[in-house]
């Protein structure tokens, strides 16, 4: 059996951040890299107070269901799972709104990263565990958030867990645990790496 790598889509293939930090300055508002926190983060022009967070859920919300599709991809995903890809079957795992699958799927095609793809809620263990069940070969799994890596190594721990955090503002409030799960914030450093850890 082909070995499998699961990936995640925000702040790994995707710039997220960078993409809603765009759909806020439409609504008049901004974004501060304060801390690692999404709606902590957002602010009115002049307020030092973070914007109300069931309004930033709100809008994030609504950035899922209509302006997802504009986020640009991270330097170098593209062309290193199609290079990963000669080694390994490759699924998407994202942790989205329900509303986004069509907007993420259209996102996924359009920017190169034509592989399946599945919609996932809550720490991603348990999805993970599934998936490479489907496989006798090793298998590896690559997101930026560190609840779903400790996740995956709980619930499958047979599966290589990588972290990586594209958006250079957000690295240094990332939560990290490298002698757990190893980081690389660059594709070009981190598609070595797993394509040896599953060889």
């Amino acid at each position: 059996m082909r070995p499998l790598l699961l990936v995640d889509v925000d702040e790994v293939l995707a710039m997220f951040i960078h993409g809603f930090e765009r759909y806020l300055a439409g609504h008049g508002l901004e974004m501060r890299i304060n801390r690692f926190a999404i709606f902590q983060n957002i602010f009115r022009p002049g307020e030092d107070a973070h914007l109300d967070l069931a309004e930033g859920r709100r809008l994030f919300n609504l950035f899922f269901e209509k302006d997802v599709e504009d986020i640009d991809p991270a330097p170098g995903a593209r062309e290193a799972l199609v290079e990963l890809a000669e080694q390994a079957s490759i699924v998407i795992l994202t942790n989205a709104p329900p509303q986004s699958r069509g907007p993420r799927a259209r996102w996924l095609v359009k920017n190169g990263f034509d592989y399946p793809f599945v919609i996932n809620s809550g720490p991603k263990g348990p999805a993970v565990a599934a998936i490479s069940a489907l496989t006798s070969g090793k298998a590896a799994f690559v997101d930026d958030l560190l609840p779903n890596l400790d996740s995956v190594a709980q619930v499958a721990p047979a599966v290589a867990t990588f972290q990586m955090v594209a958006d250079a503002r957000l690295r240094p409030l990332a939560y990290a645990a490298p002698e757990r799960h190893p980081r690389y914030d660059e594709w070009a450093d981190l598609a070595p790496i797993i394509a040896a850890a599953i060889r």
